[in-house]
């Protein structure tokens, strides 16, 4: 297999990945701890280039420790969850920014880590995607309706007998698990675009929930694929040209939506004067 052909099939898997992962991301309200994941996996890899490590492990094994480090904070009087994933965000970037400018003799570029390289993944990279595809399908159809309850109705979650804290670190450990994935084809700066834009896209069109993942899946999939293809055509970074694709489906998605609410709203605005004009 050449290895377009293994950026093609990493691309469907990711973005699949991404749009089950994205509407965990979405509904449970992770997009900012996603966001300073992102970011803060970025020391790992460099601390696993330094030492001739595999990357994805180093990115993995800090990333544990940056969602334990994140609870903790979390958990801490009077802070939330957004304090910790700001704190952990500027912390994991800056020591990865230090460790780099201390090591500039290191063989591999920064960049690799920041905006990836889907052109150059390895048969592990692709294995390391499906895995964790295959643990995301696994947890929305072994716990979904924990997840849906969890995510919309906290409260009744914890009365209902239920543990919270499993399922929060259930679903804390697959969003670190794709951020940690997605570092070799879309880096971890560009991954955030790929992981929530397919998500905040679907919620955008659809009301149902349970057809939220499917077309987020879809849209993950034709970002993937489409950022690819565009980046072979028009000879440019495919790890932006995914991003933006993603992005751009997200701004089509909003277009749309603004559309039907103003068409409705003139509906029943025609509706309101007919029975005006009845009475």
């Amino acid at each position: 297999m050449g290895f377009f052909e293994l950026a093609m099939l990493e691309a469907v898997l990711l973005g699949a990945l991404s749009g089950i992962v994205g509407t965990i991301v979405v509904l449970r309200k992770r997009a900012f701890f996603t966001v300073a994941l992102t970011h803060a996996t970025f020391p790992g890899g460099v601390v696993a280039a330094l030492l001739g490590l595999n990357i994805l492990l180093g990115a993995a094994v800090f990333s544990v420790v940056l969602v334990l480090i994140m609870l903790g904070i979390s958990r801490v009087h009077r802070q939330g969850s957004q304090v910790a994933s700001g704190v952990v965000l500027t912390f994991g970037f800056a020591l990865g920014a230090l460790l780099q400018s201390l090591n500039r003799g290191m063989s591999l570029q920064v960049d690799t880590f920041l905006v990836g390289s889907i052109l150059t993944v390895s048969p592990g990279d692709i294995w390391a995607t499906g895995v964790v595809f295959v643990a995301a399908l696994a947890l929305i159809l072994v716990a979904g309706k924990e997840l849906l309850f969890s995510s919309f109705d906290p409260q009744g979650f914890r009365v209902a007998g239920f543990r919270p804290a499993a399922i929060d670190l259930a679903s804390l450990a697959l969003i670190a698990a794709t951020v940690v994935v997605a570092m070799p084809a879309v880096g971890s700066i560009l991954s955030i675009a790929l992981i929530a834009g397919p998500a905040v896209s679907a919620r955008l069109l659809i009301k149902r929930v349970e057809w939220m993942i499917p077309l987020a899946v879809l849209f993950g999939i034709l970002s993937g694929v489409g950022g690819l293809w565009f980046s072979r055509i028009f000879a440019i970074a495919a790890g932006g040209s995914i991003s933006l694709t993603a992005c751009a489906l997200f701004v089509a998605a909003v277009v749309f939506d603004r559309v039907k609410r103003y068409r409705g709203e003139r509906r029943n605005r025609g509706c309101s004067e007919a029975q005006y004009v009845a009475a």
